[in-house]
């Protein structure tokens, strides 16, 4: 445990994660989404990550990630920092932690800005037959790029948390209906959002069309 208190030292807000994590992915996402810039430690990348994952555990956190400390403080896994964004705390706590994040956050929410996105996601798909927008982390994106790949398709892939823009596009194809976000795929221009919708569209061979 005192590893896990000198990784958060000194740290406005702390990620211990796994790359090969999902949910971990999807909290990393929603955090600097507010346009914070968390320490991250991806514990299967670390010599001592199984050390570190029993230490966490034992602070309550189980699983072990995603674990996130704001302000050196231990706020919980993914359901606690779900909770705190369902009830209106977690940017608070962020802001706190990280003065500099609010005029972020404010420009970041740009009506204007999101509008413009759209655009440029349109621009993203334009003649290309097969877009996936996606997460390089993110398994379930993996997998979608996997599956469609196996029907000999070739599709543009864009990583979002890759992208100087990743936040905005993400914004922007949440306007064009794609919740969650990742993975997003596009078939002749036409949205086929998700994972659900892909595993439709391959159940009755509409993929194949």
């Amino acid at each position: 445990m005192d590893t896990v208190r000198s990784l958060v030292e000194d740290k406005p807000v702390v990620i211990f994660s796994k790359n090969s994590c999902c949910i971990s992915h999807s909290i990393k996402q929603l955090i600097t989404s507010y346009g914070a810039n968390p320490t991250i430690y991806e514990l299967d990348e670390l010599p001592n990550g199984r050390e570190i994952d029993r230490a966490l555990q034992k602070l309550r956190c189980k699983p072990g990630v995603p674990a996130v400390f704001i302000g050196q403080k231990l706020v919980g896994g993914a359901n606690d920092v779900i909770s705190l964004q369902v009830q209106g705390k977690l940017v608070p706590m962020l802001m706190d932690a990280a003065p500099k994040l609010h005029p972020t956050l404010a420009s970041r929410d740009n009506s204007a800005v999101v509008t413009a996105f759209m655009e440029t996601v349109r621009h993203l798909i334009e003649e290309k037959p097969v877009v996936i927008f996606s997460g390089s982390s993110c398994c379930i994106s993996y997998s979608m790029i996997q599956l469609i790949s196996s029907y000999g398709a070739n599709p543009s892939v864009y990583e979002l948390d890759e992208l100087p823009n990743g936040y905005e596009i993400d914004k922007a194809l949440q306007k064009l209906g794609c919740k969650p976000t990742v993975p997003a795929v596009f078939i002749g221009k036409d949205s086929l959002p998700g994972l659900i919708m892909s595993s439709a569209s391959k159940c009755n061979g509409s993929l194949y069309q």
